[in-house]
């Protein structure tokens, strides 16, 4: 920690992700993801999946909350540009094979790409909503 800084940046907390259709959302990534539900704010629209130490907040875009961000997001108009989420164990494979049976569009292969833990494999992939989420193994290279 810097002397002109009162905290230091320790890892990712949550990251809030606007979906159309929440419900098939939760499925996607409790099913695929294996991340756990842990609370529901219906009266606002929100939910928090715990997916390691890290939360995914899943806010729909018709609640309460969801609506002050407009539109949905799509081709032309995202939330964000990717969620990475470190995976263990790292076998590309069975990544490959798993997205392939889910017919969802993804990476042809793993890239190295520099991360928290320094340069490792990655596989990319959208969620329902268009969302690149990225799976990322253990670094090959430490920073």
């Amino acid at each position: 920690m810097s002397k002109a800084s009162t905290f230091a940046v320790q890892r990712i907390d949550h990251v809030v992700l606007r979906v159309r259709d929440i419900e098939r959302s939760i499925v996607f990534y409790r099913e695929l993801l294996g991340c756990e539900l842990v609370k529901r704010r219906d009266d606002l629209g929100l939910v928090h999946l715990r997916a390691g130490a890290s939360m995914i907040d899943l806010l729909s875009v018709d609640g309460s909350i969801g609506r002050r961000g407009g539109p949905a997001a799509g081709e032309q108009a995202r939330n964000m540009d990717h969620l990475c989420l470190r995976v263990e164990p790292f076998d590309e494979a069975a990544i490959l094979a798993l997205l392939e049976a889910q017919r969802l569009p993804r990476s042809a292969k793993a890239q190295i790409n520099f991360g928290a833990e320094g340069d490792g494999p990655s596989i990319y992939f959208s969620d329902p909503d268009g969302n690149l989420i990225e799976l990322k193994g253990p670094a090959v290279s430490p920073q």
